[in-house]
């Protein structure tokens, strides 16, 4: 299954660089979880040379005259249909705006200048751009794009191009303008070259940040849509964009499908970077309101392809006819990404939010282990970390460099950060939740909030305490109405509220709720999109990846230490400083993390031998098998 918010008993973790890249729909994530990365010095010398890779450490796997990546088959063959579910609704085909609900799977239309390997979460490699360079002082960096770089409609990628689509997308849309915000300008510097300037030095990511850019035509943007009138990037549409990409927008039933075919004389398609990749020729994303009726149109043959995001589900649901006979098979595959922090994160732009204590006290009132139990058959790990299942996790106390950087800001952060190891309420033994009980109580009135006699948690001007649960799925109220029945047993008023996904999406943007469940997906490499997460001049853009409202001096600081550390073991330092500060002001209620991707599908696709580490990657890497769909047919019959 694929959502249109990132939540779900296991949320597929997009990075934070390819929620950037698509900004588009979660259904970009079986793109390939394209994964972020920051340059190594080792890698890059200020030798003059154009690199065909850039890698966090070290050097790349591959070297600059690679045939194919070794987790794909380079003779696949090509063909056929694989038809998923999508949760919810669209109302535009415009990925790059900050308008409207995105359509699943528009990262397919479009090309980077460099594309990450989903099996090296520190490497990327040239696409649109053959290889860049620039100086050992980070200043700016120069692309070499590729003659034969074509747009859907024919036309060659120019350098034009690619200022024009940063220009705009800096334009029209606040997260990339935080996103590329050192990016000062770009420049034609030949025919088939751009530079980038940066307006400071030593940021060692921004090679890789510019490196991620999907190239718009800006001849088709500055055209006419053909019914008289301008089109307008910042505008919602629903006229199929030309992109540069392995494929394009086959039909639209606006709301409720959208089906996508491969583009024959794709470009790229022979570079050694794509071999063996995009290889459906039609792939059909369509749309449920409901998780029932999809699931029942999987089962009978409607739909070919189930991500499961409930571990209930998983474990109680798969005992139809065609799994029986062998027809459909279910795999937990593994992955080895950073695990995002899925929770209940608090909007802090209200007032009942404002004083961490409350926001600790409702994470002491939440019971993990009795949801794991009770739904999720105790398959969960709970997330402990913005950085989790990676060296980027704070632990124990901090030492070293990471001391040295809390030191710099010991009056601006808890006093807990020096003295004690965070961690999340347990509960195991009897009485440990009854403990988190009393001391939950002790939180809130230490904040101002008492229960009267009325049974009613009030603060001194004899306001309730009110919270709402928004959410744009029904999954989370198996969830959530627990939890309620705790919080009003403390006199909250607790509800929840399940809304449609433009109604959701504009309310996220507006800020228009108390509690939502988000999903800060990290990298390997964290570095800017930090900003864009926790930074004070995001929190009042709407629309920004700030939904929580932090305005946090201390934490801006670790920001810039992550984005301007100087090598990697600075980088972990500081990651971890921050890592630490977040979970000491108690943003969030952290839910949980499974270390797989749970996937069921019809016997009728091949795929390579070897996955890629961070995701199973269907769409990109696997194919159709034309005798086992004639064999998983015959079955059916």
């Amino acid at each position: 299954m694929i959502g249109t918010k990132r939540l779900s008993d296991l949320a597929t973790a997009l990075t934070a660089r390819v929620a950037a890249r698509f900004a588009v729909s979660v259904g970009a994530a079986w793109v390939g979880l394209m994964a972020s990365v920051a340059i190594s010095p080792a890698a890059f010398a200020a030798d003059g040379v154009c690199h065909h890779a850039l890698s966090l450490v070290g050097q790349p796997k591959l070297a600059a005259d690679f045939k194919h990546f070794d987790w794909v088959n380079p003779d696949a063959p090509k063909g056929g249909t694989i038809r998923q579910f999508v949760d919810g609704t669209f109302d535009t085909l415009n990925p790059f705006s900050d308008k409207g609900v995105k359509a699943a799977g528009l990262g397919l239309l479009f090309d980077s200048l460099f594309t990450s390997s989903p099996d090296e979460p520190s490497t990327a490699y040239g696409l649109i751009a053959e290889c860049v360079s620039y100086p050992d002082d980070f200043s700016s960096a120069t692309f070499k794009l590729r003659s034969e770089a074509r747009f859907q409609d024919g036309k060659p990628v120019t350098p034009e191009d690619v200022i024009y689509t940063l220009d705009q997308l800096k334009k029209i849309n606040p997260f990339y303008a935080y996103y590329y915000k050192n990016v000062s300008k770009a420049e034609k510097t030949g025919d088939h070259e751009v530079t980038f300037t940066f307006d400071s030095k030593g940021n060692r990511e921004l090679p890789l940040i510019v490196g991620e850019l999907s190239v718009l035509p800006k001849h088709y943007w500055d055209g006419d849509d053909g019914k008289g009138g301008k089109r307008d990037l910042d505008a919602t549409t629903v006229e199929p964009p030309i992109g540069t990409g392995a494929y394009k927008v086959k039909s639209v039933e606006t709301s409720r499908k959208i089906t996508y075919e491969r583009v024959g004389d794709y470009w790229a398609k022979d570079l050694p970077v794509l071999r063996g990749q995009y290889n459906f020729d039609v792939l059909d994303f369509t749309y449920y309101r409901d998780r029932t009726p999809a699931f029942e149109d999987f089962k009978t043959g409607k739909l070919d392809l189930w991500v499961e995001n409930q571990a209930g589900a998983w474990a109680t649901q798969y005992d139809f006819d065609a799994l029986k006979k062998g027809l459909v098979k279910k795999e937990a595959l593994p992955v080895e990404r950073v695990a995002p922090m899925q929770a209940f994160a608090f909007n802090l732009r209200r007032k009942q939010f404002q004083d961490p204590r409350t926001r600790e006290a409702f994470n002491l009132l939440f019971n993990f282990e009795e949801a794991n139990k009770q739904l999720f058959y105790n398959l969960y790990v709970r997330v402990d970390s913005f950085f989790a299942n990676s060296e980027l996790q704070s632990k124990g106390l901090p030492q070293g460099r990471e001391l040295e950087i809390l030191t710099e800001i010991k009056d601006q952060v808890p006093h807990e950060v020096f003295t004690t190891e965070w961690k999340n309420p347990i509960n195991v033994a009897p009485g440990d939740f009854r403990a988190h009980q009393k001391a939950a109580i002790k939180l809130f009135n230490a904040a101002g909030w008492t229960l009267g006699p009325d049974r009613k948690l009030k603060n001194a001007a004899g306001e309730q305490f009110v919270v709402e649960f928004l959410i744009d799925s029904d999954t989370f109220q198996r969830i959530i109405l627990p939890f309620i029945k705790e919080l009003e047993g403390f006199g909250i008023a607790a509800s929840v509220r399940v809304v449609d996904s433009a109604q959701y999406k504009q309310r996220e943007d507006k800020r228009d709720f108390d509690i939502i469940v988000d999903n800060f997906a990290q990298s390997i490499s964290p570095g800017n999109e930090q900003r864009q997460f926790w930074g004070s001049e995001s929190a009042d853009k709407d629309g920004s990846r700030n939904t929580i409202g932090i305005k946090n001096p201390a934490i801006d600081k670790l920001i810039d230490k992550i984005v301007f550390a100087k090598d990697r073991a600075e980088l972990v330092a500081a990651t971890h400083a921050l890592d630490r500060v977040l979970l000491w002001n108690h943003y969030v209620v952290p839910h949980w993390h499974y270390p797989f991707e749970r996937v069921a599908y019809w016997d009728i696709f091949g795929r390579p031998a070897k996955l890629p580490s961070q995701t199973a990657a269907p769409m990109q890497i696997w194919w159709y098998d034309a005798d086992k769909a004639k064999a998983t047919d015959a079955g059916r019959r």
